[in-house]
């Protein structure tokens, strides 16, 4: 089911989403609607406050090297890959930085540059709840840094002065929104 995405000021994106104790059939059910939404948006990343729940749970959907503007043109596109985590952390991450745009479903209309880290390791639970980690790097780690921002209570906004009304040229762009 396609859930509402909550917009800024909704009080729940200001909350700290508590860790989920049990994956009961209500957080798969959860999960399913989260991707769902996601995709329906579209967006490349959902955490389960934007859609009015407090808890730790975030999807993201990405294919690596999707925007390397230096691949080879000809180059067979692979498949996004598909993530759904529950109680998500960042346990390392890089001390390089990079800057870049970011969008976001309960800011829509609106993008900011943001520095984020370059790498990050994510640990949590999949989401039939085993112990899960990756190492990601580049955009696939920004989202999902991003991701984790919701769920501590954090928008992109908090993070730069940078923030502008999307143009239509920027439309593209726009489309991958975290």
């Amino acid at each position: 089911m396609i859930r509402t995405i909550v917009t800024v000021p909704g009080p729940v994106l200001r909350q700290k989403a508590k860790a989920v104790r049990q994956i009961t059939p209500e957080i798969q059910t959860l999960i399913d609607d989260m991707i769902e939404t996601m995709r329906a948006a579209p967006g490349v990343g959902l955490a389960a406050p934007q859609v009015g729940v407090g808890m730790q749970v975030i999807v993201v959907e990405y294919a690596v090297g999707s925007r390397n503007a230096d691949a080879d043109v000809e180059a067979k596109p692979k498949p996004p890959k598909l993530y759904a985590l529950v109680n998500p952390e960042i346990t390392r991450h890089s001390v390089e930085t990079e800057l870049g745009n970011e969008g976001c479903l309960s800011l829509p209309d609106y993008m900011g540059e943001i520095e984020r880290y370059s790498t990050a390791t994510v640990k949590g639970l999949d989401r039939h709840g085993k112990s899960f980690k990756l190492k990601t790097r580049g955009w696939l780690a920004r989202i999902f840094q991003h991701e984790i921002d919701h769920l501590n209570g954090v928008l992109f906004i908090d993070r730069t002065e940078n923030v502008w009304k999307v143009e239509p040229e920027e439309a593209q762009e726009a489309s991958e929104t975290v």
